[in-house]
């Protein structure tokens, strides 16, 4: 049988630089992954990855990071070859990526569209694919989403719209990459407290969000967070293998689907 377990593995995350990516960088390390690449997007970002690297080798795991801007098809494709020439083959590829624009329909430009489409569905589609190549049997894939995709609600449309075409690709992946034992998920939290929520929510849409979710009473900012969201991933990429192809939300009971 298989080893699902995370111990000895080698994990890509993107996106592993801070908030979600970087606590499940640090989680998998202490774990017993045998080596974490951390990938950032830019050279703003660069200091916050390598700070992750040194919490990962704190933890006892062999780390590296890679920048790459994902949202060419190309730059995915080094992204796989550099990791693979520094670490070896991954076992776990988790990508974190995402970018969030709060805006009515009828303001947003297709400038604003594109670039949304390139960073939350473009970029997840060649990672799923460079996954699919770089990816060893009986290995692990996750994608991040959004609890939104089980949303009615308005000034989301282009990002819950170009995250929502993740849950197909997700499936489709699942059921090409099944037969050499790769499980392919895809992870939908709620509003986090992050700067990635905050950034995007004016004063009453804050207050609104955290008391929407039936736990927010019990959830210290009332909203989402990553310590939340880890344990789900962690167990996706070790025992949890069974589940394939499916998206889950992990919200509290903000929305469902």
């Amino acid at each position: 049988m298989a080893d699902h377990s995370i111990r000895n593995k080698v994990v890509l995350i993107a996106g592993g630089a801070k908030n979600l990516g970087g606590l499940i960088a640090r989680d998998l390390a202490a774990k017993g992954a045998k080596a974490v690449v951390i990938h950032y997007n830019s050279a703003s970002s660069r200091a916050d990855a390598e700070a992750k690297v040194a919490a990962v080798q704190a933890a006892g795991a062999w780390a590296v990071a890679l920048q790459a801007d994902l949202t060419s098809a190309t730059a995915v494709e080094r992204l796989f070859a550099d990791a693979v020439a520094a670490v070896g083959r991954p076992d776990i590829a988790i990508n974190t990526v995402g970018k969030v624009l709060k805006k009515p329909l009828l303001e947003i430009s297709e400038a604003e569209y594109d670039e949304m489409s390139a960073v939350n569905s473009k970029a997840a589609f060649f990672f799923l694919k460079e996954a699919g190549r770089h990816v060893n049997d009986n290995g692990k894939i996750v994608t991040l989403v959004t609890s939104l995709l089980g949303a009615f609600t308005p000034f989301y449309s282009s990002y819950a719209g170009t995250k929502a075409p993740v849950e197909h690709f997700t499936r489709a992946a699942a059921k090409e990459f099944g037969a050499r034992g790769i499980s392919v998920t895809a992870v939908g939290p709620g509003p986090m407290d992050t700067p990635f929520f905050y950034g995007q929510e004016g004063v009453d849409a804050v207050a609104y969000h955290k008391t929407a979710a039936a736990l927010s009473p019990f959830s210290p900012s009332g909203l989402t967070h990553i310590e939340d969201v880890v344990p789900f991933i962690r167990h996706l990429v070790s025992d949890g293998w069974w589940i394939t192809g499916q998206t889950i939300l992990i919200n509290g009971g903000y929305t469902t689907k």
